[in-house]
């Protein structure tokens, strides 16, 4: 279905004829037993009695039941149409003082009738339309009643109707204002349940891409490295070349195992801390590979390690793993350090190599990479509470430090 916006739309309330006739077309609940009870109820209390004898009226028996009947019959689809509902029962009171038939024992054909009407309309339209609409009923009732009077003097005449309205438009407009209320909270939970869902399936996004880039980055990189090694090689030392080769395809796989992982975990998201995600022990692992691959790399832990949950011992992975990554590609060197430092409130991470100067925002003059391998360290560190410092070293090289904050909950 096609939905055309319009260049200036008119955000002014409808006209109230388009109003009126949006409300008495909306399809509201339609009678049930509670409205046959209502009806019936208002009937054997206040008409029955009359119509036996068991409290005096005025007027036929005809006319009695007749009116009567016509009065508590509108009640059947209050909540359908409640507007033509108070019309109807208003209508029906004016006639009955007019002809002079009282069909209840009290004065003015008092009873429940013309509050339940007032009630059901304050209850299902606004608060200004139902105000007008009642206010309208009491001025007609009350005309009919003055011009009734001079025509029956043998009967009294009051105003009870404005005694019955107020306590049953009250008590409409708070089951309104409640009802309102309700769906308000109602919708604002579900536009928040819609924001939650919204932001964590950006997260697991932002995730997955951190993800893919450091794997694919770092694999590419030794890739790089180990096939330029490969072509050089392969005539003079076929026995390095093949070495080489070897190392691509064990690394090619090992990627491959990663990428199936990650891509099945987008599939089927499961525990952030599930098994198989690389922690604090793999980046021995990672060290040796690149090792083999002719970058020295000097590995230190200071301070006893701990268990820490499974997602901050992946982050210190992740972060290791980019940091080398770039000395690889960027660093124009082929030594590189590593220290991890435990301490009681703090875990550091420190990555340094000494190749040339690089730039400012840690990417090397010539470089054409994305720059996403530090954006993406930040936000990893950036979830623990951390801090991460990236920049040149004085003495020459390029030195990245992550500093995670710990609590005694950190500690598993």
């Amino acid at each position: 279905m096609a939905i055309t916006s319009l260049p200036h739309p008119d955000t002014r309330p409808a006209p109230w004829h388009q109003r009126l006739t949006a409300r008495l077309h909306r399809s509201d609940p339609g009678p049930d037993g509670v409205d046959l009870g209502i009806a019936a109820v208002c009937f054997a209390a206040f008409t029955l009695p009359v119509l036996i004898g068991a409290t005096s009226g005025h007027g036929s028996p005809l006319a009695i039941a007749v009116l009567g009947a016509a009065v508590v019959a509108p009640l059947i689809v209050r909540r359908r149409w409640p507007l033509a509902v108070l019309v109807a029962v208003t209508v029906v009171l004016c006639l009955a003082a007019v002809l002079g038939v009282r069909f209840t024992p009290w004065v003015s054909n008092a009873g429940p009738a013309f509050g339940v009407a007032v009630l059901t309309l304050a209850d299902r339209w606004s608060r200004r339309e139902s105000v007008l609409a009642t206010v309208g009923a009491l001025v007609a009732i009350y005309i009919t009643a003055m011009v009734a009077a001079p025509l029956h003097p043998d009967q009294d005449q009051n105003f009870v109707e404005l005694l019955i309205a107020i306590p049953a438009w009250l008590a409409g407009d708070m089951l309104r204002t409640r009802r309102d209320y309700r769906n308000r909270l109602a919708a604002q939970q579900l536009r928040q349940a819609e924001e939650e869902e919204r932001r964590i399936r950006a997260e697991e996004r932002l995730r997955v891409s951190r993800d893919v880039h450091d794997l694919i980055s770092h694999t590419l990189s030794m890739v790089a490295v180990r096939s330029g090694v490969a072509r050089l090689l392969i005539d003079e030392q076929p026995g390095e070349a093949r070495e080489a080769l070897s190392t691509i395809e064990t690394a090619s796989r090992s990627a491959l195992r990663e990428l199936r992982r990650v891509l099945a975990q987008i599939r089927e998201p499961g525990p952030q801390d599930e098994p198989g995600e690389p922690g604090l022990a793999e980046i021995a692992t990672l060290v040796e590979g690149l090792r083999h691959n002719g970058l020295a790399v000097e590995y230190q832990v200071v301070g006893a390690p701990v268990r820490y949950p499974a997602l901050l011992e992946t982050t210190v992975y992740r972060i290791v793993q980019e940091a080398l990554t770039n000395v690889v590609k960027h660093a124009h060197t082929d030594r590189a350090r590593i220290e991890i430092r435990h301490a009681p409130r703090e875990l550091t991470v420190s990555i340094a190599d000494d190749g040339p100067v690089t730039h400012s925002a840690g990417q090397p003059m010539d470089s054409e990479g994305s720059g996403l391998g530090l954006v993406g360290m930040q936000e990893r560190v950036s979830l623990f509470g951390g801090r991460l410092d990236a920049g040149p070293r004085p003495e020459g090289g390029f030195a990245v430090t992550a500093r995670f904050p710990l609590d005694t909950d950190d500690h598993v």
